[in-house]
């Protein structure tokens, strides 16, 4: 795969996952420039399509410790005015929120101050680094939510239930899903087989639909065994990057 939009491998040293995002354990963090890129194709593909360019609400129904979610506003947060996380996990959910409260002026001092803790306790070089991407967040941060105030909800639900979604999220209101759905050993699709008709996958594009926007993007990345294909979707672009494959679908009308 060649990267069209992050084209050089740039320092996202301050956004490393455990510095001062969360991490969750056993849960490897999405790669940082590849969800930028992934994302920058959603914003291409929806004002192609659509012709739109407005702030997009944008969400995650595999969420995990909302980690890549977290990171984007800070790299794009003039192009999202909402951010939605769920997941089928209470732990995940619980990161999820962690890591979103960093989104905001107040939860990231939260989080200066448990790192000063931390610092004056251990003393440690990695303390010190991280307090120091703290404050270059904070900055970044502050100018952010002057000029492109930011919605937040999580909430805990499965990917594949349509009507908890619904309550959670209004109908036609998402612009762009990208996600990063089970695979691999240590995430599972919760109570579903990968043998079973219809898929996971297949159930979890069927109870999204009802809360895409009429200028909706998805974006999937899955390992290569699952098929990510619907008949109520197009797929309008793809690519295939280490072990990942990302699939790129537009609903039909």
């Amino acid at each position: 795969m060649q990267y069209k939009y992050v084209k050089e491998q740039l320092d996202y040293s301050d956004f490393a996952s455990g510095r001062v995002f969360y991490s969750l354990p056993v849960h490897p963090a999405f790669p940082i420039r590849l969800a930028s890129e992934i994302f920058q194709r959603c914003l291409a593909s929806r004002e192609t399509i659509y012709e739109n360019s407005t702030p997009c609400t944008l969400y995650d129904p595999c969420c995990g410790a909302a980690y890549h979610l977290s990171v984007l506003r800070y790299l794009h947060g003039g192009y999202i005015r909402e951010v939605i996380g769920s997941d089928i996990d209470e732990n995940a959910i619980a990161s999820a929120k962690r890591n979103l409260g960093l989104l905001s002026i107040v939860g990231l001092d939260q989080r200066i101050r448990e790192i000063s803790k931390m610092h004056e306790q251990y003393g440690k070089d990695s303390h010190k680094d991280a307090l120091k991407s703290a404050y270059t967040l904070r900055e970044k941060l502050f100018s952010l939510s002057e000029e492109h105030p930011l919605t937040i909800k999580v909430f805990q639900a499965n990917a594949t239930d349509g009507e908890e979604i619904l309550k959670n999220i209004k109908p036609k209101s998402v612009d762009i899903v990208f996600t990063d759905i089970p695979h691999g050993k240590s995430s599972h699709w919760g109570g579903f087989s990968l043998n079973e008709s219809p898929s996971p996958l297949w159930s979890m594009l069927d109870s999204l639909f009802d809360i895409l926007s009429p200028s909706s993007i998805i974006a999937i990345a899955s390992d290569k065994q699952q098929k990510v294909i619907h008949d109520r979707y197009q797929r309008i672009e793809h690519f295939q990057i280490g072990k990942r494959r990302v699939v790129f679908l537009k609903p039909i009308s």
